[in-house]
Order: structure tokens, then C-alpha cells, then sequence
């Protein structure tokens, strides 16, 4: 059994916790959205500012999907794509994380969807079948929201993308993290040993990235990455980093893109946030498959409509 095989087997059979559950694009929408009122009252025009310059509307207004655009006064459940894209000088690269998270705040939960990046799928708009992360490459956040829409057949209301290549100035601007390290390895020139460690941006940015030399293969980068935005929560919700909250306003500022508008992202922080206390990770089951030598991940017709029938049921959507 060779090790991607081996890694499909064991997406399979391990359940996520949900105390565990956010990822890193997570973390950064909490920082965003939920996060916005614990401080937006007494730095609001700086806030106000940082928000207006991630702001990049889609080239459409509603998704097809919708009859209407949702209204957040009626409280409307709401679909957000989250992508984590490793963006270089001279490259757009392509998007490591793609999840889509479901908010519906009558019955205050939110689902998420983390879809492995290697899913073979329709590139809305390229014409071709090719692996899901690919869409961001071809067409940017446009293709990458309607070829997720299309695998899920839900609508995609918004979007957050984080440049994850920079993300190590979030890192820095509150201080840097600590986390504790279950795995001794070596990396991009860092040298990781277990146990506790403290990370400025850079190692931060090392120690989430490494996958080859992780048995768990991408379970175990994922653990890493949820460790890092746990640690940038943490040191952000600290006295010391609402006192540095120019330099962590200047990092999103740089770093993150987002259709949402500042007011959009204060009335969701009014009307949505008792959600994230309940939180359902939902599973793409799959299998490991490789076609001309190039690994894919398959997933049945039959599992994506039974997920699409949750995601749309939570979304009060037919």
C-alpha cells in the first residue's frame, strides 16, 4: 500500500472532534468577523480602514443559486468559502485550503466542509476535470467560488482568502505563538523538537507547511495549522496585542481578501455569533485514484448529493 492510499484510508476512518475543529482559514475569519466587537468601538476608524482595504467583491452580486441576495437584518443563513492560498512573488498560486462553512443563526450552528485539495471536479469555466485546488490558479477567487458551488450545488454567498505565504506577519504583529510539538522534524532550514515551543512568523510558517515527513501525511499538517491559529487567537485576545492592534490590523490588511464589506462583517459579529458555539464538521469521504500517473481524489456522485442535501437543508435552500 503506498502512502497516499494509506492516507485516503485514514481520511476515512478518523472522525475530526469538534473542540479541535477549526482550521487555519477558521481562525482567520474569527478574527475577522467574531472577533470585530471586542475592540471595533474605541479603534473604529482604524478598523473601519483595514476592512475597506480587504474588501474585493466577486464579479457577480448573488450566486444563481439564490433567488435573492441574503439579508443579515432577517438572518439569513449564510455560506462562506474560506481559502488559504500559498501566493508567491510573481505567482498566484494555488488554493492549500479550501473550506466552505455553513452559518445559520436561528438554530445558532455552523457547519464546515473541508474539501481535500486533490478532489477531481469540473473547473467552472476552464472547461477541463482537474483537482479542485486548481481553479484558483486558472481564474482566481472567481473560478475557485463557482467550481466549489458546483461540486457542493450550494450557493456560495461569500468568500475570505488569506495569502498564506504572509501569513507569518499576523504571526509576528501579536508577538509570535507557542505550541506544543508532538513530531521532531526539520524543514525549510528550522530544526522542529517535541514539546513546547515559541514561534516567530517565519518558524510558524515552517512548522505549518511540512507534510512529507509526517506519517499522517496532510492529517498531521493540519494539526500544525489549527496549532498556529490557536496561538495567534490566544496572543491576540492578550492585553499586550490589543496595545499592538496597528500592526495586527496593517498584517490583515495585507494579507486577507474578502467580498464582505466592514458593515457586513458588523451586523454577521451581531447577528451570528452565538453560532460558532456549535460547530459540525462535515466529512467529503473519498478515495485515492491516480489517472496518467497524476493522483486524484475521487469522491461518488452519490456522496456529494448526500452532503449537498445537508449543506442545503442548513441553508433552507432546495
Amino acid at each position: 500500500m503506498n502512502m497516499e492510499e494509506s492516507q485516503t484510508r485514514k481520511r476515512k476512518r478518523r472522525k475530526p472532534k469538534k473542540k479541535r475543529a477549526f482550521k487555519i482559514i477558521m481562525g482567520i475569519i474569527v478574527l475577522l468577523i467574531l472577533g470585530v466587537g471586542a475592540y471595533a468601538y474605541s479603534v473604529w476608524h482604524s478598523v473601519e480602514k483595514t476592512f475597506t482595504q480587504t474588501h474585493e467583491p466577486l464579479k457577480r452580486d448573488v450566486s444563481e443559486k439564490r433567488s435573492e441576495k441574503v439579508s443579515f437584518s432577517d438572518k439569513d443563513p449564510i455560506s462562506i468559502l474560506l481559502l488559504g492560498v500559498d501566493q508567491r512573488a510573481g505567482d498566484r498560486g494555488r488554493s492549500d485550503s479550501l473550506i466552505l462553512m455553513t452559518v445559520n443563526p436561528k438554530d445558532q450552528s455552523m457547519k464546515m466542509v473541508s474539501i481535500p485539495r486533490d478532489t477531481r471536479t469540473e473547473i467552472v469555466g476552464k472547461g477541463t476535470t482537474d483537482k479542485i485546488n486548481h481553479a484558483y490558479a486558472f481564474g482566481g477567487v472567481d473560478m475557485a467560488v463557482n467550481t466549489v458551488e458546483k461540486f457542493l450545488d450550494v450557493p456560495v454567498d461569500y468568500y475570505v482568502q488569506v495569502n498564506m505565504e504572509s501569513f507569518k506577519d499576523i504571526v509576528d504583529a501579536v508577538g509570535g505563538v507557542t505550541v506544543n510539538n508532538d513530531l521532531d522534524f526539520n524543514y525549510d532550514g528550522y530544526s522542529f523538537k517535541k514539546g513546547k515551543l515559541t514561534l516567530d512568523g517565519k518558524e510558524a510558517l515552517a512548522y505549518s507547511r511540512m507534510r512529507k515527513e509526517d506519517p499522517r501525511g496532510d492529517f498531521g499538517r493540519q494539526l500544525r495549522q489549527r496549532q498556529i491559529i490557536e496561538g495567534v487567537i490566544e496572543e491576540g485576545a492578550s492585553v499586550q496585542s490589543l496595545a499592538n492592534y496597528g500592526n495586527i490590523l496593517d498584517a490583515i490588511g495585507t494579507n486577507v481578501r474578502t467580498n464582505l464589506t466592514f458593515d457586513d462583517m458588523k451586523q454577521i459579529q451581531s447577528n451570528y455569533k452565538d453560532a460558532r458555539h456549535n460547530v459540525e464538521q462535515l466529512q467529503v469521504d473519498g478515495q485515492g485514484e491516480k489517472i496518467n500517473g497524476i493522483y486524484y481524489y475521487a469522491v461518488s456522485d452519490a456522496t456529494r448529493q448526500e452532503l449537498s442535501a445537508k449543506l442545503k437543508d442548513h441553508l433552507n435552500v432546495k
